[in-house]
């Protein structure tokens, strides 16, 4: 029973304890309460359950260290019946197993309070990166956050000592019995609440010790501080602080790696299309495309470029080209030794990728700038694309050479290395060299938004940069100037005052103004090093350096690390503060460029130049299609007719007139084969190609320069005709078509058999059409030499000359001695030319034998074509004797079969040539206009030389502001929403 009695004292205890305590709200169970009461009399409670609780949810839990009342605890009055006097072994136990408890307890808070101590001054030691909070991942502070647990859990670690606030203070116990008990029930309560308040008091004398021992350890500490002389104090300061920033700057390039390939993935992702996503362009390559545009456009209407980019200038080897690779990290450009390598300028995109890569903006080429192979490759690309924009006679061009450099952990910016500005022209370079860097200089620093990035070198003395005097004459309040100062490792070296150079990156040495100052190390000078390597010497240099022990230099002034976050950060501040008011000014440029073409060119569409060139590409191409329809009769008639009056003159001053000197047909025959077989073998097909081709030509001509009324546009007469010429050049005809076409005419010329009348016929109207032609020629050849008759004389009031007089006379001779023998052959004798002389002397009219002899050869010419005409009409009752071969008949036409002959192969050559030429080189003629048109549209240059006029020019212009102002308000959307 007096178990049973003692059992149920303990547990109105406990259960009084916790229905007084703020710390949990609403009941509990037995199983939460107090672990003495339960290791007491856990076996004899009639409520007790052995198995785990049931998780409540209808009360809110609160911690039982942190959150406890400051206020007495009242218990609700206990009844106690009869208990013997027994030995309390149970309350001994259980206050030793409480003690046991509250010694481990001790343990945690002082090694709580120790490692919150411990944690607090590392913490202290880490410098802010609250302003480099972009750098790092969003996940990083997202895991930031749950990092101070250790802190809540000190501060729940050192709340234990608040217990005593459940006991109250030694003189006002919290167990007060309001009823009368038992003098053991006393003695045990006041063992347990002792036990607890022992405890506490030990806590606070352990945590006096604590801060006694850390006073003494201040004081002893601060006198050895004072002992220490001033100077090893500031030593130690700085290298405190220097390692300090070092640590942070490994902590940086930690997390900018981590982001980095983080980064590098996402993009990867993406890139393999694994989202099934098309990939928006970036925002620095939007920038990059209005910027080329830019580039461009001809600023008609003074609207000039004034969009921000980073302008890359200094001395020659002053070592832009380095600063701009370590930014860019990778050896991009071409290197040489203390020659001109940048030529002309070069503007490098600098974009984030998930590979190192670069191309050129009118290459689909990339260059993978891990590999040396592909490095060496993109620098001697740079070198010949430098060269070629070089005109002759010239050193540098002002031609801008465009490159995109994408990569992971690349700051986006737009970047321009101009060529070095030199002080002396040297043997090899142009005279005009150092004019024309200067203006290539002035040119980009002139734009007020141009961040203009001046390389001064460190290794050569200060006085000798003529550099900072043209940023100072472009910039002198140094708004948008940034200094660099390069190679310091060999400036610490060679310059005996360190002084100096702390004095140049304060800005007090030069007086330009800049924005910031910089030093950096770009290498040992050796072409072959990396870019890892480069960066490693740096940073070992400037850890070393005493330039930044003896805090002449900052550690946000060093470093290309630091110039690149500093520029990315200047050059997009420039961006967003510029760019809507250069898309203002293009929208008003836009407005007067539509308004001026509705007033010149109301009905007119605005095709620009490549639209133009576009519109008469497919008029060309229509005119060499309608080429090929042309009828095959109209091929053959004017390929006949121009092959006749081609070798007409050859057949009757070389074929017919020598034949007919003869005085039988046998004899004439013959020298009418040898003839034709000679002519046959060595003019004939090539003068018949020369014909054919001609005829295409004039064909061609025909219909590229036959108007088509009122849709005839004489803009494109220069282009039509350039692409004429230029096909008409390049077209050969095949060199297998004289073979072909020579055995074609030869057996042609062989046939001399006349089927039927009608071809007789056919052959005498030929003939006489021929000889009328020629006599009339000869005719004229007449008048002009003897001058007028006596009709024109008195009708016109013309004279003849002294000479056309004689001439006159010597006809007039030459005329009596043919009436006189009219079967006179074609030459004169040597003593019929005397006789005509004296003839002429005796009336006085003095001749020379020369003039006689060309008299003759035009009065015998039409004596001769006379004769053969009158011949004619008498062989057009004469095919009954062809028939029969002359036999028994006076009358021979051999003349009639020649012309026969030479009209059958005209025919036939025409039909040939009319096929070669539809079937062959029509195609061929058509394939060289396209290639002509391919060329031509490649070729910008001759595309303005050939379409040009103000109407071309403003169309053009047109164009180029809308594709800007589109392009503009494009990337200003993007930049709004990266906000």
């Amino acid at each position: 029973m007096w178990r049973l009695r003692r059992a149920a004292v303990a547990c109105e205890v406990c259960q009084s304890l916790v229905k007084h305590s703020s710390g949990i709200k609403g009941s509990l169970p037995l199983q939460k309460l107090h672990l003495v009461s339960r290791s007491i009399y856990h076996s004899h409670h009639p409520t007790l359950k052995l198995q785990r609780p049931q998780l409540r949810t209808s009360f809110q839990q609160f911690s039982s260290l942190t959150n406890l009342p400051l206020r007495k605890l009242k218990f609700s009055p206990i009844k106690y019946g009869y208990q013997p006097r027994r030995n309390f072994w149970p309350a001994r136990l259980a206050t030793r197993l409480l003690k046991l408890r509250y010694l481990i307890l001790g343990s945690a808070v002082g090694g709580g309070y120790t490692a919150k101590k411990t944690f607090d001054q590392w913490k202290d030691m880490i410098p802010d990166l609250s302003e480099y909070k972009w750098i790092v991942p969003d996940i990083v502070w997202e895991i930031d956050e749950y990092i101070d647990f250790g802190h809540k859990l000190v501060s729940e670690v050192i709340g234990a000592s608040d217990l005593l606030l459940l006991l109250g203070s030694p003189e006002e116990t919290a167990f007060r019995a309001t009823d009368r008990g038992s003098e053991s029930d006393k003695h045990f309560r006041k063992g347990l609440l002792g036990e607890l308040i022992l405890l506490q008091q030990q806590i606070q004398e352990h945590e006096e010790e604590a801060r006694r021992a850390a006073g003494q350890y201040s004081t002893s500490y601060a006198q050895q501080k004072r002992k220490v002389s001033d100077k090893e104090k500031i030593d130690q300061l700085q290298e405190e602080l220097l390692h300090t920033q070092l640590k942070y700057q490994r902590i940086l390039e930690r997390l900018e790696k981590e982001n980095k390939e983080l980064r590098k993935l996402v993009l990867q992702k993406d890139d393999k299309g694994i989202h099934h996503r098309k990939l928006k362009k970036s925002l620095i390559d939007m920038y990059s495309e209005v910027l080329d545009v830019l580039s461009d456009y001809d600023a008609s209407y003074n609207t000039q470029d004034h969009l921000p980019r980073v302008v890359v200038v200094g001395d020659q080897s002053a070592g832009k080209t380095s600063v701009l690779e370590m930014i860019a990290q990778a050896r991009i450009f071409p290197r040489g030794s203390g020659e001109m390598m940048t030529r002309s300028p070069v503007k490098v995109t600098l974009s984030e990728g998930p590979h190192h890569v670069a191309l050129f903006k009118d290459s689909s080429r990339e260059f993978d700038l891990t590999k040396e192979e592909d490095l060496a490759a993109l620098r001697h690309e740079i070198e010949l694309r430098m060269r070629k924009n070089v005109k002759e006679g010239c050193t540098v061009s002002p031609e801008t050479i465009s490159l995109n450099v994408k990569g992971p952990g690349l700051q986006r910016m737009v970047l321009v290395d101009l060529p070095g500005v030199i002080n002396t022209v040297t043997s090899g370079m142009a005279p005009d060299t150092k004019e024309t860097i200067f203006s290539i200089s002035k040119a980009y620093m002139q734009n007020p938004n141009a961040i203009i990035l001046c390389i001064q070198d460190g290794s050569v003395d200060a006085e000798r940069s003529i550099v900072t005097d043209l940023v100072s004459q472009m910039d002198p309040h140094g708004r948008r100037t940034i200094f660099v100062l390069t190679k310091v490792d060999l400036a610490e070296k060679n310059v005996a005052s360190p002084s100096r150079i702390q004095q140049i990156i304060e800005g007090k040495l030069f007086p330009m103004k800049a924005l910031g100052y910089f030093a950096v190390v770009t290498g040992k000078g050796n072409s072959s090093e990396s870019i890892e390597a480069i960066r490693e010497y740096e940073e070992e240099f400037f850890q070393n350096s005493k330039l930044l022990k003896t805090s002449m230099l900052k550690a946000h002034q060093v470093t290309t690390r630091n110039l690149s976050l500093a520029v990315s950060d200047c050059f997009w501040k420039m961006v967003r503060e510029s760019v809507e008011q250069q898309a203002d000014s293009f929208k008003a440029t836009r407005f007067n460029l539509e308004t001026e073409w509705k007033n010149n060119y109301p009905r007119l569409r605005e095709l620009d130049r490549n639209e133009l060139f576009e519109k008469a590409k497919n008029e060309i191409l229509d005119e060499v299609i309608s080429l090929s329809q042309v009828t095959p009769k109209h091929w053959e008639e004017i390929l006949q007719q121009s092959l006749w009056e081609r070798v007409s003159t050859h057949v009757i001053e070389n074929i017919y007139l020598p034949a007919a000197q003869t005085m039988n047909s046998g004899t004439f025959n013959t020298t009418v084969d040898i003839k034709l077989k000679q002519w046959t073998d060595k003019q004939l097909p090539n003068k018949a190609v020369e014909v054919a081709w001609e005829t295409l030509q004039e064909e061609f001509s025909r219909f590229m320069t036959e108007p088509k009324g009122k849709e005839h546009d004489d803009i494109f007469d220069k282009l039509k005709e350039a692409v004429k010429e230029e096909s008409i050049k390049r077209h050969k005809w095949n060199d297998f078509a004289e073979d072909s076409l020579r055995v074609i005419q030869h057996n042609a010329l062989e046939d001399r058999s006349i089927s039927d009348k009608q071809q007789w016929d056919a052959a005498i109207y030929f003939m006489e059409e021929a000889l009328q032609a020629r006599l009339k020629d000869t005719e004229n050849a007449i008048e002009n030499m003897v001058g007028p008759d006596w009709k024109k004389r008195w009708l016109y009031w013309k004279n003849r000359t002294q000479e056309q007089c004689v001439h006159n006379e010597t006809k007039n001779e030459l005329e009596k001695m043919l009436k006189c023998n009219e079967e006179h052959p074609a030459y004169l004798a040597s003593d019929e030319i005397t006789t005509v002389r004296k003839n002429l002397e005796s009336r006085g009219v003095e001749v020379d034998p020369s003039l006689i002899k060309d008299t003759w050869h035009q009065v015998y010419r039409r004596h001769f074509l006379k004769t053969a005409l009158n011949h004619c009409n008498l062989c057009r009752r004469g095919f009954y004797y062809y028939q029969r071969h002359f036999v028994d008949s006076e009358l021979e036409c051999n003349d009639v079969v020649l012309f026969w002959r030479i009209q059958r192969m005209l025919a036939i050559t025409a039909n040939t040539l009319r096929q070669q030429l539809t079937n062959t080189e029509v195609r061929r003629l058509e394939k060289n206009v396209k290639e002509v048109l391919e060329d031509f549209a490649e070729d910008g240059e001759k595309k303005i030389k050939l379409l040009t006029g103000k109407r071309v020019q403003l169309a053009e212009d047109l164009k180029k502001v809308r594709e800007i102002q589109e392009k503009l308000d494009a990337f200003i959307e993007a930049l709004h929403q990266e906000k």
